[in-house]
């Protein structure tokens, strides 16, 4: 069954959906975009994601294309058209569209494109039964606090991954992990802490990180934000990554180092108990 897709206040079978090859997001990477998970037909961290949105559209001056309360309707009403249970909800805007220019005019007109993606999300093998991350160089730009979609270097690098037999690549820099190629990075230290990234210019302010790091802190447990090395990570006692496709998933090697005894730790699997809860509660 086709999709139904939202495209500029308009909504439109998935064969008919179509932007201008003027778009800005499409000649420049000229845009932004968001991802929510829906669990249950239920939209999971999704403030968490639209004030990301609006943050990362301000950095880069593109005004919100709808109020806040129309995009969660956009989004509601997509989950509803697509009779979506489980998966996610995707949303760009770009600057618009004019002939291929440089410069812009400051008064352009966002374009918004939406959709729904059916996805396996509680019950898939990697989060189930963890996943190996390869260690490859960040190649970003500088500003990877902002959601853009140019993502040619998270591409190419998953891309290698998994030529290699690798679900996910931890991107490093000056020595130290910055994140996931799409995913935040998370290491539990021998004494039991939890360590990752603090936020900064140099990685995505993950939303399903912040909700963790939240839930963790209400389960007494220690967390710590600082930088860690690749070595640091291959000494870990436990590790998992974080992403609103990926909920809490569990990683069992890095590079050719496993983790633990090669299974999913009971600090991860009982964060990812606890977040699910949450979720469809």
């Amino acid at each position: 069954m086709s999709r139904t897709i939202y495209i500029n206040g308009d909504y439109v079978a998935e064969a008919e959906a179509k932007v201008s090859v003027f778009d800005r997001g499409f000649l420049f990477g000229d845009g932004i975009y968001e991802v929510s998970a829906v669990i249950g037909g239920r939209l999971i961290d999704n403030d968490l994601h639209l004030s990301r949105l609006e943050r990362s559209l301000k950095e880069i001056s593109i005004p919100l294309p709808l109020s806040r309360e129309e995009i969660v309707d956009v989004q509601r009403e997509l989950i509803a058209r697509n009779a979506l249970q489980e998966g996610v909800v995707y949303l760009q805007v770009t600057r618009g569209a004019a002939d291929r220019d440089f410069g812009f005019a400051d008064d352009m007109k966002p374009s918004f494109v939406a959709f729904s993606q059916a996805k396996n999300l509680v019950n898939a093998n990697s989060v189930k039964n963890g996943v190996a991350v390869d260690i490859a160089p960040d190649t970003r730009w500088a500003r990877r606090d902002i959601k853009t979609v140019m993502l040619l270097a998270q591409v190419l690098a998953k891309r290698a991954a998994k030529a290699k037999g690798f679900h996910e690549a931890w991107l490093v820099e000056d020595g130290f992990v910055t994140e996931g190629a799409s995913s935040t990075a998370f290491i539990l230290t021998k004494d039991d802490v939890i360590v990752t990234r603090p936020n900064s210019q140099a990685i995505l302010p993950g939303c399903t990180r912040r909700a963790v790091m939240k839930m963790a802190e209400g389960q007494k447990l220690r967390i710590e934000e600082r930088l860690f090395t690749v070595e640091e990570a291959r000494e870990a006692k436990e590790a998992f990554l974080t992403s609103a496709s990926s909920l809490v998933t569990p990683v069992i090697r890095i590079g050719d180092h496993v983790i633990g005894d090669g299974t999913p730790g009971p600090v991860t699997k009982r964060l990812q108990t606890i977040y699910l809860e949450l979720a469809r509660n």
